[in-house]
């Protein structure tokens, strides 16, 4: 029987070319197909295109990329991908996971992997897989790295302590981006106790101008000091690099196109994940239904920092954070860590203590069509995220983070 969860690797999907195919490798008697939603100029995509081709190649196999795949399009894409003789296709965006799950039941021969779904360890096909990765390990130690900026900020008098806002460029209000900019702040306040962030969403993975309003918005209107993001373009990092406002991005190290204002991005790390994609068909390996890869794995990674504009002793103290996540001595959703006074929780879910921690919590984990939370996740002062399942699951806007329209 397969493990419900197998923790150690990571996975997602790549491509080039509207609706290219590409082969890398040498092999004929296996080959590997990839859906993408963009190509190369999503920082997203490029992301899995690196790791795959890096992958394929040092293990010989033909890959066959498809980039520019609308979601609703990924099934049609998947016959084709099968009809070309592929042994194992994967797909990278969210969106596309009804097709794959359609796919996989017509052919079942076929092994099918998904980045970011839900469905596979309810689906339970022996053919069929989720992917992620514990990203917010990464941006957690990307927030130290931001609320350290903060504090320069606030000794050098070029703010106040109740000025320290960071703004985030959020691509939807998903469990998946909320996680990933809840991770970011509580990395700050870590070292920053007055930091607070604000919140906008452009509703799309990938916008230049939407990211780019967001923004500025952000820095003009909202007074945000320093800008992250969960979004796939160069839209706010052109913004701060025009205005000076640190930065910390997402998916790779961006100090060629913002050297005055990057200051360091968290990333998942593909390979590890790839390697045993193809080996499911090279060597007939088991895969779990959902594969979720840690920073102890080196599935996340942090991206260099720029120590030209990184406060002095940035590195020491990632360092020192990344070694506790390692060992299991930091966690970062301890819920002694933050509060949700301001959450408005519905009791028949959440109980909530006298100081507003969290103490228990039922996450919507088991997609079964309705958006149920059924699945108690807060244990022993955690709230176990991407423990279940593989694709997060932390839906909750804790004190401190606030949403804007």
């Amino acid at each position: 029987m397969k493990k419900k969860i197998l923790t150690g690797l990571a996975a997602v999907a790549c491509g080039f070319g509207m609706l290219a195919v590409t082969s890398c490798g040498s092999s004929e008697s296996v080959k590997v197909g990839f859906i993408c939603l963009h190509d190369e100029t999503s920082t997203y995509d490029k992301n899995f295109i690196e790791a795959a081709k890096d992958v394929c190649k040092e293990m010989g196999v033909e890959a066959v990329f498809k980039t520019q795949v609308d979601e609703g399009a990924e099934y049609d894409v998947a016959v084709e991908l099968a009809a070309d003789g592929c042994k194992a296709i994967f797909a990278d965006s969210f969106g596309h996971e009804s097709g794959m799950v359609k796919a996989a039941k017509k052919f079942s021969s076929i092994q099918f992997f998904h980045a970011t779904g839900t469905k596979a360890h309810t689906e339970k096909l022996a053919n069929y897989h989720n992917a992620f990765a514990s990203i917010y390990e990464g941006r957690y130690l990307a927030g130290i790295v931001a609320g350290l900026k903060m504090n320069e900020m606030i000794e050098n008098g070029d703010i106040q302590a109740d000025e320290a806002v960071m703004g985030y460029v959020g691509a939807y209000n998903y469990a998946e981006v909320v996680s990933g900019y809840t991770s970011f702040y509580l990395g700050a306040k870590s070292v920053c106790d007055s930091v607070t962030m604000k919140v906008r969403y452009t509703n799309s993975w990938f916008s230049v101008e939407k990211e780019a309003a967001a923004a500025t918005q952000l820095i003009e209107t909202d007074g945000c000091k320093l800008i992250s993001q969960h979004a796939d373009s160069q839209g706010a990092p052109g913004v701060c690099e025009s205005k000076n406002v640190p930065n910390v991005f997402y998916n790779g190290n961006n100090s060629a196109s913002a050297p005055k204002t990057y200051l360091v991005a968290s990333r998942i790390n593909w390979r590890p994940f790839f390697t045993d994609m193809v080996k499911t068909v090279t060597e007939n390996k088991e895969m779990a239904y959902d594969y979720i890869g840690t920073i102890a794995s080196g599935s996340v990674e942090l991206m260099e920092i720029n120590e030209s504009i990184a406060p002095a002793g940035t590195k020491e103290a990632v360092a020192t954070a990344k070694q506790a996540l390692i060992n299991g001595t930091l966690n970062v959703f301890d819920t002694d860590n933050f509060t949700v006074k301001n959450a408005n929780l519905d009791s028949t879910i959440a109980e909530v203590d006298a100081d507003g921690h969290l103490v228990s919590y039922k996450a919507d984990v088991d997609d079964d069509g309705t958006y149920s939370h059924e699945k108690p996740v807060v244990s022993d002062g955690v709230f176990k995220e991407s423990f279940y399942r593989s694709a997060p699951y932390f839906d909750i806007r804790i004190d401190g983070i606030t949403e804007l329209a």
